[in-house]
């Protein structure tokens, strides 16, 4: 018989508040079409994007989690010392270790929380939310912070006709705490690492350190590239539209939602054909709101979904207990889908 006592945590977990940071540089495609050649309106039928918001020097990965994470915390009503854990999910934080979760604890004031990054591309928020309930009913922590952050305009290269027009930055974030009754569906998420290739880092942080220029690639003027994030377009729009419908439905069969249920759409904003794609394949009412944030937000990765939920909420599109199916997917292959009752 095991000596080791039962954890006691919360019967269940939610989401409690929530709170979004864009840059406030705005960057319309007349900017990308500087640098490739293309068209507003070209990039407008394939994405769906206006505009995006790049970050200037002080918008920090850090200095924006810190923003979203203030009106996260104010959202939920908690204090930050009350705070156990946080987790950001991030591919652009360009400091190996520390991990930058630490650097945002100290500064909300969270006192001495468990604190850590992850890597899971635009799946991140999914499986942060996940690690966030776990920990609330297993009773680590009473309350997690989970934020999505990117500065994606330092991984974009602007030269590549694919995807210069793709990336924006912003941070996301949402206090997760405990909930008396189900709030947080199952996750169903995995990952299809026989395609990771479908989108990459063009150049690994060692290659550029080695500085061999035969196996680098060159900008225009015939100087180093920066690494920057690529992909086979075609390859990764097919896989979304019909392999993450699938994934989707999953969610809400597991959650014991039917499409009729559900109020809010929320995946993530990395395309808007592959957004109507979905919508159609799920077969959602018109009463459905669907985040279409991506139109002027543009790829946020890890942050896309806590972004489009927060102005979801901030313009009244949806309101707080309104039942979301959230779909996070991205680079790996990986997902996460979840049905969530809003804050």
């Amino acid at each position: 018989m095991s000596k080791i006592k039962p954890s006691k945590g919360a019967p269940y977990a939610r989401i409690l508040g929530v709170g979004g940071y864009r840059p406030t540089r705005v960057v319309p495609n007349e900017v990308i079409l500087e640098t490739i050649d293309s068209s507003d309106e070209w990039i407008r039928s394939r994405s769906g994007i206006v505009t995006r918001h790049w970050a200037s020097d002080e918008e920090t990965v850090a200095a924006m989690s810190i923003e979203a994470s203030g009106k996260a915390i104010a959202d939920a009503g908690i204090d930050p010392e009350q705070i156990g854990a946080v987790v950001v999910s991030t591919v652009s934080h360009f400091k190996q270790t520390p991990a930058v979760a630490t650097e945002i604890a100290h500064k909300i004031g969270a006192g001495k929380p468990a604190a850590f990054d992850i890597s899971a591309g635009c799946a991140g928020f999914g499986y942060g939310l996940t690690l966030a309930k776990g920990m609330i009913v297993e009773g680590s922590a009473e309350y997690v912070l989970v934020i999505g952050v990117e500065r994606l305009s330092d991984l974009t290269d602007l030269e590549d006709r694919a995807t210069a027009f793709l990336f924006g930055d912003g941070a996301g974030a949402v206090v997760v705490g405990p909930s008396q009754e189900p709030a947080m569906g199952p996750t169903v998420w995995g990952s299809e690492g026989d395609k990771s290739e479908t989108i990459k880092q063009t150049v690994a942080w060692n290659d550029l350190h080695i500085g061999d220029v035969s196996k680098l690639p060159l900008d225009s003027k015939g100087e180093i590239k920066f690494p920057a994030i690529t992909q086979e377009g075609q390859a990764v729009f097919r896989w979304a539209v019909f392999e993450m419908a699938k994934v989707a439905q999953q969610a809400l069969d597991a959650a014991g939602i039917a499409p009729e249920d559900l109020d809010v759409f929320i995946p993530h904003q990395a395309n808007m054909r592959i957004i109507d794609s979905m919508v159609k394949t799920l077969k959602l009412p018109e009463h459905v709101t669907v985040a279409r944030d991506v139109e002027s937000t543009g790829n946020t990765s890890a942050a896309s979904i806590p972004l489009a939920m927060e102005r979801l909420l901030a313009t009244g599109q949806a309101k707080s207990g309104d039942t979301a199916l959230v779909i996070g997917f991205g680079a790996g292959l990986v997902y996460a889908a979840t049905v969530v009752t809003l804050p």
